[in-house]
């Protein structure tokens, strides 16, 4: 028998930074997805929550809240930038293991600025970056679980050099599934393009973790037609609630039922910036949606 443990994130309520007046603070953020029915939650970004492992136990127990992961940003393919990514990790994997949690999830920095659009390097990776970022990741997620015990799951994201189908089957073929495992992310893989059922097929043994979102298909028909970048695309709607976008919901879930694993399935639904009441109604609803799926493996 398989379970599927869905919760939610700080992403869910318009949260990207540590600190920004406009987002939901964190307690808010806590109460409020305690209220939605989840007890799995994200530590979000680094220094959203409390970062003092006792305060940060505290806060979550007092609210029957559970962690399954920590984030962080890689840059692998950069010469000289093992050092850098490791103090990162560092932070997130040692708080993640101190309060529970059993998964890192790696997302790859951005080739261009969300905000501005502006190139911050090229779109493509060459030969050599490839391998330096794959050898880097397979080096990066050994040293996290022999030091902290906690998995790498590696999350391909829109305008990063691991986005499109393509480029997530390259990332696979040159890790190694004993250290580095996917975070497929619905509604990226579908924002650029890709097949999330395509890849449940290929790469069964890789689905390590889950990230549940969908995309407003005329926002993505829009952002290709005129290559905007995705924080713009994020303002006009391009990730919305189930069951109003893509990909569909159900079939995704039975394939990943079918694998009989135990995984989680954690609601991230980019919504920076938003207003502050907006998340919560989202919240209960998206939870009642995926309760009534139809898939039995699904528990919150």
């Amino acid at each position: 028998m398989s379970s599927i443990l869905v919760g939610s994130a700080p992403d869910s309520w318009g949260v990207w930074f540590p600190d920004n007046p406009q987002q939901t603070p964190y307690t808010r953020f806590l109460d409020e997805v305690a209220a939605s029915g989840y007890q799995w939650i994200e530590l979000g970004p680094y220094g959203y929550l409390p970062t003092d492992p006792a305060r940060l136990t505290e806060e979550l127990d007092s609210r029957g809240l559970k962690l399954s992961a920590g984030t962080v940003f890689e840059h692998l393919h950069q010469d000289d930038s093992w050092d850098a990514v490791w103090s990162q990790i560092e932070d997130v994997a040692k708080l993640t293991a101190a309060v529970g949690g059993s998964h890192v999830v790696v997302i790859p920095e951005m080739w261009r600025d969300p905000a501005t659009g502006a190139t911050l390097e090229p779109r493509d990776l060459t030969d050599e970056q490839w391998l330096r970022k794959t050898r880097g990741m397979n080096e990066l997620g050994k040293a996290m679980f022999e030091t902290y015990g906690v998995r790498a799951q590696y999350h391909p994201h829109a305008d990063s050099h691991v986005d499109t189908e393509e480029n997530v089957y390259r990332f696979l073929d040159g890790t190694d599934g004993e250290y580095v495992n996917l975070c497929l992310d619905t509604g990226h893989i579908a924002y650029c393009g890709g097949d999330n059922l395509a890849i449940i097929e290929r790469a069964p043994e890789r689905i390590g973790y889950l990230h549940l979102k969908q995309v407003d298909p005329e926002v993505r028909a829009k952002v290709e037609a005129e290559d905007l970048p995705f924080g713009e695309a994020v303002k006009l709607g391009a990730m919305t609630e189930p069951p109003l976008g893509i990909p569909e919901m159900p079939p995704l879930l039975e394939a990943i039922d079918r694998l009989n694993i135990d995984v989680f399935a954690i609601v991230e639904q980019d919504m920076y910036p938003c207003s502050p009441d907006a998340p919560l109604p989202i919240a209960k609803r998206t939870r009642n949606y995926l309760g009534g799926c139809g898939v039995g493996a699904v528990r919150f």
